[in-house]
């Protein structure tokens, strides 16, 4: 971790004396490490990483600049007997990632202690993106960009859609990445009109619109695209509503700028969607952040009372749902600058017939 990234969190703590943090993913973004059981103790002037031996020699390498503890009992009491919480009286924890048991378990370990539950404070440092990551970020998102290709030229009817999964994970692993982001979501005819069903047994057919919804990791950063496809001639429904769902996504797009709010940049596509009569089918949010991991802040939603910040990278991702027909969905991941969008996919957005 930076100092400048350091600094900032410890910014962030506020009048808070330390922060457990618990999030794996929040681990690895201060320390480096990347093991699956830990706690990130940071306080105004120590910041000390508590894992178990199967880690002994991994969080050596990984998480440089931090002081280890290796434990031997539990992760909370090896907080208080290590010293990581001397003198502190008031302690943040991630109210996200802490169970009500580790929650009871800290109040009997740290009696005398004011317990404070946070959130986002990690996830708000992180907001912001570094030329590491946004390095990172382009590697997942170039990787993922060659299995569609690749994944292009092996659609054919009568292909399952979990077969087509499994062609996703395999080829994105080959090509260096960690793992899939998430399972690849690969929906056709009327179940593309779910927007996050799993990939099933249903086969493929000419003339149904099929979504394909996937990305990787790469260095534990995360991309995450979508394109629809239909095989053989695309139906004069399908290519009205991917021409509305383009519409919506290029207003979105042109619409990204600092300081935002992200409501607003929900409603530039909805309107478009509402527009055209289909504002009832548009079922999810526009949007959301994307890196360490592939859901962060900010949420890019009617709702939302987020500002879009510079430096982050977001999801553009409008739809058209339609029970009993299917579904159209046009994602890209996007580099928030002071000019605007930057696009970070460099797929066409052209409905992709086959």
């Amino acid at each position: 971790m930076t100092r400048s990234r350091l600094h900032t969190a410890r910014t962030a703590l506020g009048t808070l004396d330390a922060l457990l943090v618990t999030s794996l993913p929040n681990i690895r973004y201060l320390t480096g490490f990347t093991g699956s059981s830990g706690l990130a103790v940071l306080t105004h002037n120590r910041r000390v990483l508590i894992t178990d031996s199967r880690y002994r020699e991994q969080s050596a390498r990984e998480a440089s600049g931090w002081r280890r503890v290796i434990s031997a009992a539990g992760i909370f009491d090896t907080a208080l007997s290590s010293g990581a919480l001397r003198g502190c009286r008031s302690v943040g924890f991630e109210s996200a990632t802490i169970s009500y048991a580790d929650y009871r378990r800290l109040r009997s370990v740290l009696p005398g202690v004011h317990l404070v539950p946070t959130r986002g404070i990690v996830e708000g440092v992180a907001l912001v993106k570094d030329g590491r990551e946004l390095a990172l970020l382009r590697r997942a998102i170039r990787i993922s960009e060659k299995v569609f290709g690749e994944i292009l030229g092996l659609l054919r009817p009568g292909m399952r859609e979990r077969e087509v999964a499994a062609e996703i994970t395999f080829r994105q692993r080959r090509e260096g990445a960690e793992r899939d982001s998430f399972d690849p979501i690969v929906t056709s005819g009327s179940r593309s009109a779910l927007p996050h069903a799993r990939a099933g047994e249903r086969k493929l057919r000419a003339g149904e619109p099929i979504i394909l919804d996937f990305g990787c990791m790469v260095g534990g950063y995360n991309s995450d695209l979508t394109r629809t496809v239909c095989l053989g001639t695309a139906p004069r429904r399908l290519r009205d509503i991917h021409a509305i769902v383009l519409h919506a996504h290029n207003a979105a797009v042109e619409a990204v700028r600092p300081g935002i709010p992200a409501k607003e940049l929900d409603a530039s596509a909805r309107q478009c969607i509402a527009g055209a009569g289909y504002g009832k089918r548009f079922i999810h949010s526009l949007g959301h952040g994307l890196g360490l991991r592939v859901h962060e802040p900010p949420r890019i939603a009617p709702t939302s009372s987020e500002i879009i910040q510079e430096g982050a990278v977001i999801t553009i991702e409008p739809g058209i749902y339609l029970p009993k027909f299917g579904g159209v969905r046009i994602e890209d991941d996007v580099l928030v600058t002071k000019r605007g969008a930057r696009m970070l996919t460099g797929l066409s957005r052209e409905l992709v017939v086959l």
